[in-house]
């Protein structure tokens, strides 16, 4: 779509996250896939392509754009947690359980502490059970 607008990729992104929320990741993708083609460098883009990936179990490239999500916010706690719940779907464990704890560390949210599995290892707090 090479006359889009800005406007219209704000509204294909809008209208992509409508679409993953409604259960139509592959809807959601192509939306996106020309967002990013138009903006590579959108990181909010990528990261909800990854998450319509995983919706639509396609691991391998969930995994490359969270990723590359990850390159460039080697912080973004959620993406990390994204990331290894793709590594753990792919029967990844050792992967996953990487970056369950990178996530817990950057974020300490009870859902990415239990993915974690600190508890009961003298986790964060080394606290035993």
């Amino acid at each position: 779509m090479p006359d889009a607008s800005p406007e219209t990729h704000v509204i294909d992104y809008r209208a992509a996250e409508q679409l993953l929320a409604a259960r139509d990741p592959r809807g959601a993708v192509k939306l996106l896939d020309t967002v990013i083609a138009a903006h590579p460098e959108n990181t909010a883009a990528r990261l909800l392509r990854a998450r319509a990936f995983f919706a639509a179990a396609q691991l391998r490239p969930a995994e490359l754009e969270f990723s590359i999500v990850l390159e460039r916010e080697p912080d973004n706690a959620f993406a990390h947690f994204a990331l290894a719940r793709t590594y753990e779907r792919a029967a990844r464990p050792e992967q996953a359980r990487r970056h369950f704890r990178l996530a817990a560390a950057l974020d300490p949210q009870p859902e990415y502490l239990a993915a974690a599995r600190f508890e009961g290892e003298g986790g964060p707090a080394g606290e035993q059970r």
